[in-house]
């Protein structure tokens, strides 16, 4: 099969119809075999029933639907999941993003050899709410992934091909980070296109501005587990020992300076009665509980049963 096309949706059950046509002229005028699989995240409207419909019509649409709402990233998991063509497309379901581009983006992952190609909305049809903490994000995701090429991150738009959506994990809310998975698993070769935006034809936006939040903390905590997730002590041991060292110099200086004025005949006061003693002795703690943290991170990574889960793309055994 050469092409399996990922909808994920919820509550988009007037677009499904054009969508699906507007996708079927476009296999079908290229000769492409290929496969539609929706994914219902929860739709309280009626996508299901427009679904079955079309899978009535259609031999090649598939469905999946998902008792509640879990969120894109998991709906995205169960279609790579599921999909068997040779490059897989992902897109959204509001008919912003236009099924013309799939010849292209299936060119460049089978001709010009790309692992993955994003699209890159590069006149939105967004609110300056929405575009302009969107350039911040991907400024910030640029810097962080190592991925320097990409200026839309999160465009719903993009081509793989099958190893890569087999060989990552889209999990919590990653999908923004697609591209910053591949290469921590080895897709290096990452593209770019430059692709139409539409406006919304149908129905209203499901993003709210929290996801600018959730997608900065996600940023973070992918970064973490790239550098540090099976090395904790790394970092955390770095830190402890660093801010121990500080605390201990500190209060040896004080211990030494007291000891100083009492050869010279100077009591003046306690030790306990000065601020710099007790920030001693708490950058101490501290540091032994980071420390601490990191040794019991590494371990919770050496129980990890996926602590040796590395993608091996050949492999030559003794005969």
């Amino acid at each position: 099969m050469d092409i399996s096309v990922i909808v994920p949706l919820f509550n988009e059950a007037e677009s499904l119809p054009e969508l699906h046509s507007w996708i079927q002229r476009v296999m079908n005028e290229n000769k492409f075999s290929y496969e539609i699989i929706f994914i219902n995240d929860g739709s309280t409207d009626s996508s299901w029933e427009v679904i079955e419909d079309l899978a009535n019509k259609d031999n090649n649409v598939k469905g999946i639907k998902f008792r509640r709402n879990y969120g894109k990233s998991p709906a995205l998991y169960c279609g790579f999941e599921a999909a068997q063509g040779d490059v897989v497309i992902t897109m959204d379901a509001d008919l912003q993003d236009s099924p013309d581009e799939i010849p292209e983006l299936y060119r460049m992952v089978t001709e010009d050899g790309y692992d993955l190609v994003s699209g890159y909305k590069q006149k939105r049809y967004d609110p300056l709410s929405k575009t302009i903490p969107t350039k911040l994000f991907n400024a910030t995701a640029r810097r962080i992934s190592g991925v320097h090429n990409l200026h839309d991150f999160n465009c719903g738009l993009k081509a793989y091909k099958k190893e890569v959506v087999k060989n990552i994990e889209v999990y919590g809310e990653m999908h923004r980070y697609i591209p910053f998975l591949a290469k921590n698993a080895g897709f290096d070769k990452i593209g770019e296109k430059v692709v139409h935006h539409q406006a919304r034809k149908y129905g209203v936006s499901k993003f709210g501005i929290n996801r600018f939040v959730n997608g900065y903390l996600d940023l973070l905590t992918l970064w973490f587990l790239t550098h540090y997730g099976k090395k904790p002590m790394h970092v955390f041991g770095f830190i402890g020992s660093l801010t121990f060292f500080v605390g201990f110099i500190a209060l040896c200086w004080l211990i030494v300076d007291k000891i100083v004025a009492l050869t010279n005949g100077v009591y003046g006061d306690l030790l306990s009665n000065h601020a710099s003693f007790y920030i001693a002795l708490t950058a101490m703690l501290l540091g032994s509980q980071f420390f601490l943290a990191g040794f019991i991170g590494d371990l919770v990574s050496r129980q990890n049963p996926r602590r040796n889960d590395y993608q091996i793309e050949k492999e030559i055994r003794i005969k």
